[in-house]
């Protein structure tokens, strides 16, 4: 139990992370825009994020769901991970934190938004939301990308957990956008103060993350590859 609660705060933060990232954040602040609309009743508004976020989280649920299931449906795959996934765990960690750490280039983008969505969600309401999160999701960018592939994915095999976890991450990546709702129905002014401080957060957060990664792979790869106890 311990075990799956360290994987549920590493992947609800893996989320957030994702969330504030600049690219990510970009399309989240096109989310807050959409849900703007609805100031004139703050309840509304509030909703408008929870079903956003209920999106985000469905999407990445779905997907890793198809993913690993696809994955592990191949004996030789399954048993390959599960004899060696210490062993993989421990590089990529280290890819992922060089990314974070602007140090590795990646390039990696795939957009599903589009003009007619945006409008079908706007008909939609509160479902459109939904909708909006679900698109917003899947629109990865490098590192959102590099979190959710590289990190997220091999967490949530490492723990047996192909919906849960990936569901917690989704859950993170809708938190930032749901508090921005919040203020946005307390008032619009708290948000432009709020914004300028999480793009500051994100800039420590993402290099203390990027570091954190790189140690635990190098602790992998001496635990497991030269057999170097730490």
């Amino acid at each position: 139990m311990d075990g799956l609660l360290l994987g549920a705060v590493s992947a609800i933060w893996l989320g957030i992370l994702t969330s504030i990232s600049p690219c990510p954040l970009a399309a989240n602040v096109a989310a807050m825009s959409f849900i703007g609309r609805g100031l004139g009743s703050p309840r509304r508004v509030v909703l408008t994020g929870v079903f956003y976020t209920l999106g985000r989280m469905l999407a990445y649920a779905a997907l890793a769901a198809v993913l690993i299931s696809s994955v592990l449906a191949v004996p030789e795959v399954s048993f390959f991970l599960e004899m060696n996934m210490n062993k993989v765990l421990g590089p990529l960690l280290i890819a992922i934190g060089l990314i974070l750490l602007d140090v590795l280039p990646f390039r990696f983008s795939t957009s599903m938004l589009t003009a007619g969505i945006q409008s079908r969600a706007e008909r939609w309401g509160l479902l459109g939301s939904g909708l909006l999160g679900v698109v917003f999701a899947m629109s990865f960018c490098p590192v959102s990308a590099a979190l959710y592939f590289g990190s997220l994915l091999p967490l949530a095999m490492a723990h047996g957990s192909a919906v849960a976890l990936p569901a917690v991450y989704g859950l993170g990546t809708g938190l930032p956008v749901f508090a921005f709702a919040v203020l946005l129905a307390l008032g619009a002014q708290r948000v432009s103060k709020a914004f300028n401080r999480l793009t500051q957060f994100e800039r420590w957060a993402r290099k203390i993350t990027g570091v954190v990664f790189i140690l635990v792979g190098l602790k992998l790869i001496l635990n497991y590859f030269f057999e170097v106890q730490i």
